[in-house]
Order: structure tokens, then sequence, then C-alpha cells
């Protein structure tokens, strides 16, 4: 193995490290919020902290290899997506710890009635936020443009269940202006899913950008005639 391919590859692996403590991040924001756990809120914090780190750390890493080795084709069309992947997990990790603050800064005091959570499809969105970062994930670790494109579909859903629950919002608002506050936060959440949606939409193109290219690249050399 070069020493281009060594690099590219501990890149893959940090970039891995960075998915799976976003994808934490956002599944405990859920469960921080739907038990109103104030120590997981915190927690999930804590990890925020890290995932700046590896933001950093990563995008410098990027820099390095394309000054040191300039390379070309696929390998650069890898490390580019990957300053952009990196940038787009980290926005889906501030959303998830934007979540988690209305817990961790107790500002959330009610509790949120059934009916108003499942008009909204609140735990349908975000189940479906969690899944497409999922879904963007596997993509990236195996290199699955199919996948990737699952992802697409996933996002006209979200889409979808937001136009809906804003509507409900509006409605909800009109009847119960007593509970401003609550109704206020519930709509900021369900923004954040609607980008968090966004964003794993975003990580499943970059996928798409360096692995056809890569794919396209072997099947030329596959197709070169014997000499």
């Amino acid at each position: 193995m070069s020493t281009l391919e060594s690099e590219l590859k501990q890149l893959k692996t940090d970039i891995i490290q960075m998915m799976e403590l976003v994808e934490k991040q956002l599944t405990r924001s859920k469960e921080s919020f739907a038990n109103q756990d104030v120590g997981l809120a915190k927690e999930i914090h804590q990890i925020e902290a890290r995932v700046d780190a590896q933001d950093l750390s990563i995008d410098k890493a990027c820099e390095h290899i394309i000054a040191l080795y300039n390379p070309v084709a696929s390998d650069l069309r890898f490390v580019l997506a990957s300053f952009k992947i990196v940038s787009h997990l980290e926005r889906i990790g501030d959303h998830a710890d934007k979540i988690a603050r209305f817990v961790r800064k107790r500002q959330i005091k009610q509790t949120y009635d059934k009916f108003l959570l499942n008009s909204v499809r609140f735990d349908e969105m975000f189940v479906t936020a969690i899944r497409m970062v999922h879904m963007a994930i596997q993509a990236f670790v195996n290199e699955d443009s199919s996948m990737a494109r699952k992802v697409f579909m996933e996002d006209v859903t979200m889409n979808e269940i937001f136009k809906a629950s804003s509507a409900q919002i509006d409605r909800y608002t009109n009847d119960n202006s007593q509970r401003l506050d609550l109704i206020l936060y519930l709509f900021s959440i369900i923004n954040k899913l609607e980008r968090v949606g966004d964003l794993a939409k975003n990580i499943a193109e970059e996928t798409i950008f360096y692995t056809d290219a890569k794919t396209l690249r072997h099947q030329k050399f596959k197709e070169l005639p014997d000499l």
C-alpha cells in the first residue's frame, strides 16, 4: 500500500468514527427529549466537543493530503467529498445538541400532550431523520451509491411530514395560545429535524459524487484492450 493510499484509508476511518459519534448524538437527543433526561442531554453536549475537534482534525488531514500528494481523479474527488461530508456531519451534531439543549437548560418544563405530538407526527419525523442519517453513513462506509440514492426517497417522506406538521402547529397554536412557549420549542425541534434530513441527503450526494467516479474509472480500466 502506498503512502497516499494509507492516508486515504486513515481519512475514511476518521470520518466513520465521526459519523458514529454524530449518529449517537442524534439517537440520544430523541431519548433525552422523550424522557426529559438532563443527564443524557449533558452527555450529548460533551460528545459535541469531540465532534467539533474531529471536524477540525479531518479538515487539516484533507488539506495535508492535497498539499503533499496532489491527488488526481477519484482520490481527489474523495478528499473533496470528505471536506463537505464532515461539514454536514458537524451541523447534524450541532442540531442534535441544540435539541438536547432544550432539555439541558430545562427550557421545557411541561410535558407535551400525546395528541399534539401525534398530530405533528413528531416521532415519525425523528425516526425518519435518524434513519436517513444511518442510511447515508452506511452508503459512505460501503461505498454504495444505490443506498445513497435511497436517502433521497426518505427525504420525500421527511418533506411531506414537515409540511403537514407545520400546518398542524398553526392550527394548534390558534386553539392553545397559552402554551405558546411549548409550541415554539416544538416547532424549533421540527425545523432542526428537517434540516438534519437535508444534511443527510447532502452526505448521500457527496458519496455518489466520488463512488460513481471510482466505479467508472475501474470500468474504463477493464475495457482497455490487451497490448
